[in-house]
């Protein structure tokens, strides 16, 4: 997780499959959830092909891409006693 400007950025797994679309953390979660006949492809194949923002994983099943989910800004709150 990395913070810009006060913002929080965190990395999403995006997967396409008949159509529907869901979300992930990482990778691992994403396989966890599916399996290799499903997406058409293994956890393995996926870690080593190096998905990025600019290269989704793309075939016959599926589409699995990453993004960056932008947040709020982070404000400390100070407690006064």
């Amino acid at each position: 997780m990395a913070e810009i400007n006060g913002k929080q950025e965190r990395m999403v797994v995006h997967l396409e499959v008949n159509g529907k679309h869901y979300y992930y953390g990482n990778l691992k979660a994403l396989c966890d959830n599916w399996n290799k006949e499903t997406l058409g492809v293994g956890y393995s194949i996926l870690r080593n092909y190096g998905i990025t923002v600019d290269k989704p994983f793309i075939n016959d099943k599926c589409i699995i891409r990453r993004g960056i989910i932008q947040t709020s800004s982070r404000k400390t709150v100070v407690q006064q006693q």
